[in-house]
């Protein structure tokens, strides 16, 4: 019987969902493969992958997705690694650079600038390198790692979950587990799917596995393992509850306002006794 294949985000804030996976015996049962956020919705709409961690703007564009219930990329705070990047205050800024690794951080930069009555930016896809960026744009959207490493000092920033929050009161959602529809095979994973995603998360954030992994990343992107602690365990939230809910939907409805993404569909999450039964 075939392996379900998961495709997962080769960044630091996925670390911890993947600590099962990398470290506990699900990860025999499982195929793997890392890959960044727009090319994990890629991998599910070309069936090269069963589950992915899609970018939430991802999932207003593919069809036949179910949500895995309960996890996420999200932030209720700064989050650090989504930021806009310019030597210039945000109102004189006339054209972004765009990392366009995440379709989400992508369609928030254009919501933030409808909000704040700025519809007329010019946007352009760039590799995420801010020298470039800048020698051509007022302003860079940086994105993961890369946006982690920016001396800020040299900068003016914009930290983009910080700024939905001020303006919304409520969560932003990067990111989630999604599944295609039909992956399922009879019986092999018992009776929800989504526990085990769940659980790698649990496991993946006490405390000796989050010091583990700041231990193994710090070299990686040049941060101190007490910065990848608290980056993981205050700037990133995994939780896909309610309060992440209302603003993903809150998200979906600005971003249809201003023409950054399609009009919101309902959400659908994963009926395990539904799936087994076909």
């Amino acid at each position: 019987m075939a392996k379900l294949r998961i495709s997962a985000i080769s960044y630091l804030n996925t670390a911890p969902l993947m600590w099962d996976f990398e470290h506990g015996e699900v990860g025999s049962e499982f195929d793997v493969t890392y890959t960044l956020p727009s090319e994990c919705a890629l991998a599910l709409q070309q069936g090269r992958a069963d589950i992915g961690i899609i970018p939430a703007a991802a999932y207003l564009l593919l069809p036949d997705l179910d949500i895995l219930p309960g996890v996420a990329i999200a932030s209720r705070r700064p989050v650090r690694s989504i930021l806009l990047v310019s030597r210039v205050p945000v109102e004189k800024i006339r054209s972004v650079g765009m990392d366009t690794s995440s379709m989400t951080s992508v369609a928030l930069t254009k919501v933030l600038f409808h909000q704040w009555g700025m519809p007329d930016v010019d946007y352009a896809p760039m590799a995420p390198d801010i020298d470039r960026m800048l020698a051509k744009h007022d302003a860079g959207l940086l994105i993961g790692d890369p946006a982690l490493k920016i001396d800020r000092s040299q900068f003016v920033t914009y930290d983009l979950a910080e700024e939905w929050i001020r303006l919304t009161g409520k969560p932003f959602v990067f990111a989630f587990w999604a599944i295609r529809r039909g992956a399922l095979q009879s019986g092999r994973y018992g009776s929800d799917l989504a526990t085990i995603f769940q659980d790698s998360r649990d496991h993946g954030l006490l405390p000796e596995n989050v010091s583990f992994i700041a231990r193994e990343w710090s070299p990686r992107i040049g941060l101190s393992e007490s910065d990848v602690k608290e980056y993981l365990t205050k700037n990133i939230y995994y939780w896909l509850d309610t309060g992440c809910l209302e603003g993903m939907k809150l998200f979906y409805r600005y971003a249809e306002e201003c023409g950054a993404l399609p009009h919101a569909k309902d959400l659908h999450f994963l009926d395990i006794s539904k799936a087994l039964s076909k």
